[in-house]
C-alpha cells in the first residue's frame, strides 16, 4: 500500500516526509522533486515568504544510483526562515514566547484549532495549519509522478479561474502543458493578463483572491478503482484528496455542477468501439470517471480555492484571552497562491492515481508493474 506521512511547523526547521510503499526500481532523483516545489513557490501573487524560501528536497534514504530501493523514501525541505525563528520555534523549553497569537483570523483553522488542543497561544495551531505544510505534499506527489511517469501515465494542471477572471474557452492538453509558461500558469494569454491585473487590484486594496485550478490526466487505464464500496470509489478518494488542500472549498470532475442543470441527454457521453482500440467515448463529460471507476478518457478534476484568510485589512475578531472584540491577527501572506493550488492539486491527483495502479497491479519492483500494465491495455484493445 502506497502511503505517505508528513511533519513541521511552518517557521520551524524543516518538513519531513516519508513515502511508504514506492516499489524498487524507479527513476528518482532530487531534481524530479526540485521541479514540483520550483513550480509550487511560483506564481504571481506570492508574498514575502517566498521570497526568503528556495525550496530543496534532501533525499535521506530509499534511493541509490538513482532508483528507488523499494524501502521508505525520507525527504527533508529544509525552512530557510528558521534562523529567524528557531529562538521562538525550539521544541525545548527554552522557546520564546514571542509572536503570541491570540486574536484568531476569521477563515483559518486558528479559532476551532485552538478549542480542539486547549491552545491559548494561537501561533500553536497555525505553525501546522499553515498551506506551508503542501510543500512536503507536493515532494511525495513528485515522487508519485516520477512512478507514473514509467508507466506512461502524463499529467497537466492550469488555472481556470482568479477572482472574477475566468477561462471562457476549451483548453486541450498541450495549451494545458504550456500553461507554466504564464505568470499565473493560465493557458489562456489574454485571461492571463487578466488575472494578473485582477491581483494588482487586490494588492493594492490589501485584499486576497481565490479561483479555480484544473488537472488532467491521460493514459490512465479504464477499471482503476471500483464501485463495489463506497470507500474504493476513485471518484471519491481524489475529491478527498484535492478537499484535503487547505483552502479548497469545492471539486468538481468533467462537468461538474453543470450538470444539474441539464438533461441527461446532454450529461452522459455516448459509447463507441473502434477495432485495435476498444471501447471509447467520443466525449468526456464524465471528466473520465464513471461509478467510481475510470473509464479509460482523460480524467478532468477542479477545485475551487476561497481567498487567503489572512487579511492586511483584518476582519473583526475577539481575542481568545480576554474575550474581548479586535481585529484579527496578521501574518505573513499571500494575496493570490491560486497558481501555486494548481501545482498541489497535480501533484495531489498523481497520488491517488499511483496508489490506484499498485492496488490493482501490484508489484514489488517497476519492470513487473509495467509487464502487468502492458499486458492489461493490451486487453482492453482487443476485448
Amino acid at each position: 500500500m502506497l502511503r505517505f506521512l508528513t511533519a513541521g511547523e511552518s517557521h520551524g526547521r524543516g518538513l519531513s516526509v516519508i513515502v511508504e510503499g514506492m516499489p524498487a526500481g524507479v527513476p528518482l532523483t532530487d531534481g524530479d522533486i526540485n521541479t514540483w516545489l520550483a513550480r509550487r513557490q511560483g506564481g504571481y501573487g506570492r508574498g514575502g515568504r517566498m521570497a526568503i524560501e528556495r525550496d530543496r528536497a534532501e533525499i535521506l534514504a530509499g534511493v541509490r544510483g538513482g532508483l528507488t530501493l523499494g524501502s521508505p523514501v525520507a525527504l527533508f525541505i529544509a525552512n530557510r526562515d528558521w534562523e529567524n525563528w528557531q529562538e521562538i520555534m525550539a521544541p525545548g523549553p527554552e522557546a520564546r514566547a514571542d509572536r503570541v497569537v491570540t486574536r484568531p483570523r476569521p477563515g483559518h483553522a486558528d479559532l476551532p484549532g485552538g478549542l480542539k488542543y486547549h491552545q491559548a497561544d494561537l501561533r500553536n495551531i497555525l505553525e501546522r495549519a499553515s498551506a506551508r505544510e503542501t510543500a512536503a505534499r507536493v515532494a511525495a506527489g513528485a515522487v508519485a509522478a516520477a512512478l507514473l511517469k514509467e508507466l506512461a501515465v502524463e499529467l497537466a494542471f492550469h488555472v481556470v479561474r482568479i477572482g472574477p477572471v475566468e477561462v471562457r474557452r476549451q483548453v486541450d492538453w498541450e495549451a494545458a502543458c504550456r500553461a507554466v509558461e504564464s505568470p499565473v500558469y493560465c493557458a489562456d494569454p489574454e485571461a492571463g493578463r487578466a488575472m494578473v491585473a485582477a491581483i494588482e487590484e487586490a494588492r493594492q486594496q490589501g485584499d486576497t483572491l481565490g479561483g479555480v485550478v484544473e488537472v488532467l490526466a491521460r493514459g490512465v487505464p479504464a477499471g482503476l478503482g471500483s464501485h463495489v464500496h463506497w470507500d474504493r470509489r476513485l471518484d471519491g478518494r481524489l475529491a478527498q484528496a484535492l478537499m484535503s488542500i487547505p483552502a479548497i472549498k469545492g471539486v468538481e470532475i468533467g462537468a461538474g455542477f453543470r450538470v444539474a442543470a441539464l438533461p441527461g441527454s446532454r450529461v452522459h457521453d455516448a459509447i463507441a468501439y473502434r477495432e485495435g482500440q476498444g471501447f471509447y467515448h467520443p466525449t468526456n463529460r464524465a471528466g473520465g470517471l464513471e461509478g467510481g471507476l475510470t473509464n479509460g478518457e482523460t480524467l478532468v478534476l477542479r477545485a475551487a480555492m476561497k481567498p487567503i484568510p489572512t487579511l492586511m485589512h483584518p476582519l473583526p475578531s475577539v481575542d481568545l484571552i480576554t474575550k474581548q472584540p479586535a481585529t484579527a491577527s496578521i501574518e505573513r501572506s499571500d494575496v493570490c497562491a491560486v497558481p501555486a493550488a494548481a501545482v498541489v492539486a497535480a501533484a495531489a491527483v498523481a497520488w491517488v492515481l499511483a496508489g490506484a495502479i499498485l492496488e490493482q497491479f501490484g508489484g514489488d519492483f517497476l519492470p513487473l508493474i509495467q509487464e502487468r500494465l502492458v499486458a492489461y491495455r493490451q486487453y482492453l484493445q482487443e476485448i
